[in-house]
């Protein structure tokens, strides 16, 4: 499938078909590199790039809520930072991310809420910020 087709997925549900037009180009606009790939076949892709694909074609559902596992895992740094700043700007316009990540320090700088889970069980929360500047979790959690 191209990334058109890969997009477009994700208004597959009627219900997200209302307002897929405008939410089309809104994600175009958050992902530029993906408009410029649009009739490329997404096989075809950078690791990175294809994550954008996924995401985009998660956005076009129009969830209150987009939950990622390891968006940043295998992707080059200057990517991370790239995927980490489109989080941002994707919660800054309304919707929810719940996201697992081991790249703590990335996810604590844009997170509203932080959990630290140890076996299993939820061992320390706080706000991101709020964990980043705790002395204990740099140095135990983050090797700072």
């Amino acid at each position: 499938m191209t990334v058109k087709d890969n997009v477009l997925m994700g208004c597959y549900h009627p219900k997200a078909r209302e307002g897929a037009a405008q939410r089309y180009e809104e994600v175009l606009d958050i992902f530029p590199r993906v408009r410029e790939r649009l009739s490329q076949m997404a096989g075809s892709l950078s690791g990175g790039e294809q994550q954008m694909v996924a995401i985009a074609r998660g956005l076009m559902a129009a969830p209150k809520l987009l939950m990622l596992d390891e968006p940043s895992l295998g992707l080059a740094p200057i990517i991370v930072q790239q995927m980490f700043d489109v989080l941002d700007r994707i919660c800054k316009m309304g919707t929810t991310v719940l996201l697992v990540e081991q790249k703590a320090f990335h996810a604590l700088k844009i997170a509203d809420r932080a959990y630290v889970i140890e076996n299993g069980r939820i061992a320390i929360e706080n706000t991101g910020p709020g964990l980043l500047a705790d002395p204990h979790i740099k140095t135990v959690y983050l090797g700072i």
